[in-house]
């Protein structure tokens, strides 16, 4: 009985692990995502809340039923080990927003819970890896974020003080003050009116052409390229992240020995011989059987060589007779 417990969980979690595992369910969870995103929508309508409000309230309870459903399989697939449903943020995200209507003060909040549904539809990321890469590189940019913000101020900060110094008394509302100058510049950084800053700026002074170059130069590409180098970093980062991990490559073999067999004789096998001393005895014989025609090839040379009607001596023998 003690071992019939752990055993029964195993196939419950690996049950539910194959059902959260599934296409048709993951096909599913994003559907009704789609069509609580829908009803969120058309419940702003007025019109279409008085004739189809009980309608709207009962897809509302389906979607939320199988929201339930999906965390309930998916707490079961962790069941050997729930540790490992907590650790998931995005499992954490789901039973947020799954059990937020039900905390006192949410529930009687209308907005709160339409902020909670609507952020329901933030579940389809978890369904897709490429969606999921994209906000754990967002997230991963955050602290490279907040340095790109403070070297972006200062710098729009120290070109806003020379514009006030230069164009504060021709142009009070783009350069009247400190603020009024930011702003200008932060609208600037898209490029969009830099031929009319241009201009304006030349009527007041020519140096004010190396003014706007330099700040086009740092603010508009320096900066964004910096910006764009801190999200593709991070985005590589959450790629490497979310990759499963591959195996290390095998080394390279090292090359077989290569062996010398005698005609007629049986070549080894090429695999670990499954007796050691069978192994042993067959390249017993085939040495036996080199070592043989080797003496064969060099008595006939020596045949060769020989004068004729001399003969060996009896008492000397082969090393094949010999063998």
């Amino acid at each position: 009985m003690y071992e019939a417990r752990p055993t029964a969980r195993r196939r419950l979690a690996a049950w539910c692990d194959r059902v959260v595992g599934a296409d048709w369910f993951n096909v599913g969870s994003f559907a009704l995502i789609i069509v609580n995103a829908i009803v969120l929508g058309v419940e702003t309508y007025d019109r279409a809340i008085d004739r189809f409000g009980g309608v709207l309230l009962a897809v509302e309870y389906v979607c939320l039923a199988f929201f339930v459903v999906e965390l309930v399989l998916r707490f079961g697939a962790h069941l050997t080990a729930p540790g490992g449903f907590f650790r998931d943020g995005w499992n954490l995200f789901d039973l947020l927003i799954v059990c937020a209507p039900l905390l006192p003060g949410v529930r009687e909040n209308v907005t709160l819970l339409r902020m909670i549904r609507l952020a329901r539809v933030v579940r389809a990321v978890r369904l897709f890896p490429g969606l999921r890469v994209v906000i754990g590189g967002v997230l991963r940019s955050l602290p490279g974020l907040v340095s790109f913000l403070l070297i972006a101020t200062l710098t729009i900060y120290l070109y806003a003080m020379v514009g006030w110094m230069a164009f504060g008394d021709a142009y009070p509302d783009q350069y009247g003050t400190a603020g009024r100058a930011m702003f200008t510049l932060f609208l600037l950084l898209s490029l969009d009116g830099i031929t009319d800053a241009f201009e304006a700026g030349r009527a007041v002074s020519e140096w004010s052409v190396l003014y706007y170059a330099s700040y086009i130069i740092m603010a508009s590409y320096l900066l964004t390229n910096l910006l764009v180098g801190i999200v593709l970093k991070a985005l590589e980062d959450a790629h490497q992240a979310e990759r499963p991990d591959r195996p290390a490559a095998a080394p390279d073999p090292a090359p077989a020995a290569v062996v010398v067999v005698p005609a007629g004789q049986r070549v080894p096998p090429s695999g670990p011989p499954a007796d050691i001393g069978a192994r042993l005895r067959e390249l017993r014989t085939a040495l036996d059987a080199l070592e043989a025609e080797l003496a064969g090839q060099a008595r006939a040379g020596g045949a060769d060589r020989r004068p004729a009607g001399r003969r060996p001596k009896s008492g000397r023998r082969s090393a094949g007779a010999r063998k």
